[in-house]
């Protein structure tokens, strides 16, 4: 999300696509504002306060969410000395390939999600749940579990909550778990995926940034996110259970056939696995849910599509799937845009030249600094990956180099601390398609509503951020170049 991080913009080629834009238009605009420099950041700052607003008032919605991103931009153009440039790059974020990539799998993930819950899923996990004991706490940790092994999968924490929330939010909250660790977990999950995945695009920018070879990459981040998991696991042991099941129950009736959707599940990540596009993962596993729900009548055909009665009516699963993520693209759009008004403005790079000239002391100070600039650098921006893009060419790599740091030890670096704050600050765009999913869910089935502060208390963020910590002051698992491990490829 992540965001990209989420998902799948590691993996999405370059477009063939022809475009309107002239040479002229592909150069990044010079923005300058009144006030100076500093006052780009005003936008984002109108953008968070209507968001932290709203949810402090406990009238949050996706639909309120995007007042804040539109006076957001219409103060940044107000404030602007050259609003053309500015235009300019409103439009430059909405059109960047990534974000597009990220827009489809948004797509394709809520019908798949769509058409699992309306193929029984929650009955099956609510029938197993009942059956197997496995209520409160344990379902909460069950929940973090099968998140990280999707966002894993997948390399997108985004694709982990569209899919899972719907389907592991209620029946966890009829089963016992507190509704907001157990959403929490799910988001916990997808930060573990997008930090360990091969095909993350965090992953993929901290590997190249730093030249290092993704095996070494990932098997030497395996300790740092295992143990960040571990520990995450034992918070959510002790604190996710203590919800009433009695009081809390769905409108669903407990179904063992339902189980059978976990194949489309299985389906999604063994392709995902084998570097399948995650679109193309996400495509194979809704067709696979819609056969075996025709074939068991679990799904009816007019489940999935047919001609309404009248014309505001849903058409089936399939629209409804779209419909319930629309809100949120339209919110990450605004996002798109807030970033690349950060980054065209040319406040990050300054930000980031005055930081490098006090980074340059012991190995220790060096990676504080890698890990501290990268982290600083995630808070203004709407996904971590340009994080870390802005921070290795500039800082990381060099710095790194300078105390004969393994190009393996800099990629863990940025890529760790990448996936902390950015987890639990709720104007990011993770953070933010995981609470609208949330908020839809919770709505739909009449269960309790989650704060989006609540992301606040993601628990693998901050065991990663001590777990790294002990690292650097600690030395464990530092690794120092050698020839083998300064290999400039992916």
């Amino acid at each position: 999300m992540s965001q990209r991080s989420e998902g799948a913009a590691s993996e999405s080629s370059p477009s063939t696509a022809p475009t309107v834009e002239s040479p002229a238009d592909q150069v990044a605009p010079t923005i300058r504002m009144f006030g100076g420099p500093v006052t780009v950041l005003v936008p984002a700052v109108v953008f968070v306060g209507v968001l932290v607003l709203l949810s402090a008032t406990e009238r949050a919605s996706l639909s309120s969410f995007w007042v804040g991103g539109w006076v957001a931009l219409v103060v940044g153009l107000i404030l602007s000395r050259t609003p053309r440039a500015f235009a300019n790059s409103i439009i430059r974020g909405l059109s960047d390939n990534t974000g597009a990539v990220i827009i489809t799998a948004y797509i394709f993930a809520g019908v798949f999600g769509s058409l699992l819950a309306g193929g029984g899923l929650v009955n099956g996990l609510l029938w197993l749940g009942v059956n197997i004991g496995l209520e409160g706490a344990l379902f909460t940790v069950l929940a973090f579990v099968l998140s990280c092994i999707f966002a894993a999968g997948t390399g997108s924490s985004v694709g982990a909550a569209l899919s899972l929330v719907p389907v592991l939010y209620p029946t966890g909250v009829a089963l016992g778990a507190d509704p907001t660790m157990l959403a929490v977990g799910i988001l916990a999950g997808g930060a573990f995926g997008d930090n360990i995945a091969p095909i993350s695009d965090t992953t993929i920018s901290s590997s190249y940034t730093a030249k290092a070879t993704m095996a070494d990459v990932v098997k030497s981040r395996l300790p740092l996110a295992l143990i960040s998991a571990g520990v995450t696991i034992v918070i959510l042991a002790i604190f996710g259970g203590g919800g009433d099941a009695s009081a809390n129950q769905i409108d669903v009736d407990a179904n063992p056939l339902g189980l059978l959707m976990l194949i489309p599940f299985i389906v999604v990540i063994v392709l995902a696995m084998k570097r399948h596009h995650i679109i193309i993962a996400l495509m194979w596993g809704s067709l696979t849910s819609i056969v075996i729900g025709v074939s068991t009548g679990l799904l009816h055909f007019s489940d999935i599509f047919s001609i309404p009665a009248t014309r505001e009516e849903s058409t089936g699963l399939i629209q409804d799937g779209i419909a319930d993520i629309t809100g949120a693209i339209v919110l990450v759009l605004f996002i798109l845009a807030l970033a690349q008004v950060l980054t065209d403005s040319g406040f990050m790079t300054s930000v980031l030249k005055r930081l490098e000239v006090h980074a340059t002391r012991g190995v220790r100070s060096a990676e504080f600094a890698i890990a501290g600039i990268t982290m600083l650098f995630t808070v203004p921006l709407g996904a971590n990956a340009p994080a870390i893009l802005l921070v290795g060419p500039t800082i990381g790599r060099p710095l790194g180099l300078r105390h004969n740091l393994a190009p393996a030890r800099i990629a863990n670096l940025m890529d760790c601390s990448a996936n902390t704050v950015f987890y639990m600050l709720p104007w990011h765009n993770a953070v933010i398609i995981w609470y609208a999913t949330a908020l839809a869910t919770a709505q739909k089935y009449s269960i309790p509503e989650i704060s989006i502060g609540s992301a606040a208390l993601n628990p693998y963020a901050w065991t990663l951020i001590i777990v790294l910590i002990v690292s650097i002051i600690t030395g464990w698992n530092r690794r120092y170049a050698t020839k083998s491990t300064e290999v400039p490829t992916i």
